[in-house]
């Protein structure tokens, strides 16, 4: 992983990643956020998902990305500098461009144990 975390004085931390896929970049006590950058499985969705106990919030830095929304995947593109929170128990997944860059925040223990998957 292309995880890099330059330390500095007086408490911050400047963290990037520029590797592919999703990368949970910085995670504190309850909550993390992420990159999602373009990999094969955010170009060709074989699935939607759904937490059960968090929203998920989306902002798209760069690229293209759309939502995939509800049971039916109805699509939602997505425009640079919105947030766009799907709520929790809502059916989604995500489709970016080969230079899209996302920024992610959702709980540090969204995973498997506490979404369900939809398989289309």
């Amino acid at each position: 992983m292309e995880n890099n975390a330059n330390y500095i004085p007086w408490g911050l931390e400047i963290k990037e990643y520029n590797g592919e896929g999703y990368n949970r970049t910085h995670t504190y006590g309850a909550w993390c956020v992420a990159f999602l950058n373009h990999a094969d499985r955010f170009e060709n969705t074989a699935y939607l998902e759904r937490h059960l106990l968090t929203d998920e919030v989306f902002v798209l830095l760069r690229g293209r990305a759309e939502l995939l929304i509800g049971e039916k995947g109805e699509t939602v593109a997505m425009e640079q500098g919105k947030i766009y929170n799907v709520k929790a128990g809502v059916w989604h997944n995500i489709r970016v461009s080969r230079d899209a860059k996302v920024l992610v925040v959702e709980n540090s223990d969204t995973g498997k144990e506490n979404s369900e998957y939809l398989y289309l």
